[in-house]
């Protein structure tokens, strides 16, 4: 392999400024999440939605999705953590990398339909609105596996190999693809596909969300097929690939039942959102008129000071006068 036909692991997964760490993998994560919160604002606005809703239901939704996440890692590894030899409070050690995106997404969901119901906002909607932005969110997070120099798939030659140099943990130094990539690019397509396909159908009542769903849980079940870490196996498929499939035919089958029963998007997100619209729109065409309705009252000349409105010209007055007697003669000759 030549010596630049490959892709580098970082020497380390930490920076320190002064005592304070900044992990690699923590900042990916905070990265994706004002990401995804960015682009769920834009499209909750779209949608009728007022600006600053997506954030204060973020409040609830990351929170609980991280800690799903990684009750989800915690669970199915569970003897990276509590087996011989194993200290159980490295399962607290979240910088350390292991958050599974089915937990994150199934209890981030119940924080977020949480904030919906205290604002009155239908949860199916809400999730339309963010889905491409947790795509999004999911492809920069992936970076941080690059930081932790973990979630590689089978040795490999290819140029654009993954070169791992740690050997903590059970790692063999070597080349491997670079599953991490493979996510992250994966997860990029599922977002603009989920863009399209909202702009292209109009899809409401979770559609949008479910789409996202069916579509990365395609690309997670090959990506994972090809990772060679330690992770348990049922009829000699991984335990994610199971979980891929059976979320994939959920999904599937939400938007079909979906589709049937509730055609169409939502045409109310959020109470009292077009009205407060509508309501700014009239005061600002009111602002508009008075202004320019000073603005004709009194223009100012060349030299700043005001114009009157003008008179009727001369010219006009004297043709109403020699009108006026002309009739005069015309009923005097008539009488005579």
């Amino acid at each position: 392999m030549e010596e630049l036909a490959y892709i580098p692991s970082p020497s380390r997964g930490v920076l320190y400024l002064g005592p304070i760490p900044l992990r690699g993998y923590a900042f990916c994560i905070i990265i994706g999440v004002f990401v995804a919160v960015w682009l769920g604002n834009r499209r909750w606005i779209a949608r009728g939605g007022r600006a600053g809703t997506v954030a204060d239901i973020a409040v609830w939704a990351v929170p609980f999705g991280l800690v799903g996440g990684r009750l989800y890692h915690v669970i199915t590894d569970y003897e990276l953590y509590f087996s011989q030899g194993r200290d159980w409070v490295d399962a607290f050690k979240v910088w350390q990398g292991g958050l599974g995106i089915w937990g994150a997404i199934a209890l981030g969901a119940v924080g977020a339909w949480i904030g919906c119901r205290r604002r009155g906002i239908p949860l199916p909607a809400y999730a339309d609105a963010i889905a491409p932005g947790i795509a999004f969110a999911q492809a920069i997070g992936r970076w941080g596996n690059w930081f932790n120099q973990e979630l590689y798939g089978k040795e490999t030659h290819v140029p654009w190999a993954l070169h791992i140099t740690s050997s903590a943990d059970g790692r063999v130094p070597g080349y491997y693809h670079p599953t991490f990539l493979y996510e992250s690019l994966w997860c990029i397509g599922v977002a603009l596909l989920v863009i399209w396909a909202d702009r292209r159908f109009k899809l409401g009542h979770g559609r949008a969300f479910a789409l996202y769903v069916a579509a990365y849980c395609v690309g997670r079940a090959w990506i994972e097929y090809m990772r060679v870490d330690d992770a348990h196996h049922i009829l000699g498929l991984r335990l994610n690939d199971w979980t891929a499939g059976i979320v994939f035919l959920l999904a599937v089958a939400y938007i079909v039942v979906s589709a049937k029963k509730r055609p169409g998007r939502e045409e109310v997100v959020e109470p009292g959102a077009a009205e407060e619209a509508a309501e700014a729109d009239g005061d600002a065409a009111v602002a508009l008129d008075k202004d320019e309705t000073d603005s004709s009252a009194a223009k100012p000349d060349a030299e700043g000071s005001a114009v009157e409105p003008e008179e009727p010209a001369a010219g006009g007055a004297a043709e109403d006068a020699a009108e006026d007697s002309t009739k005069d003669s015309a009923e005097s000759a008539k009488k005579s």
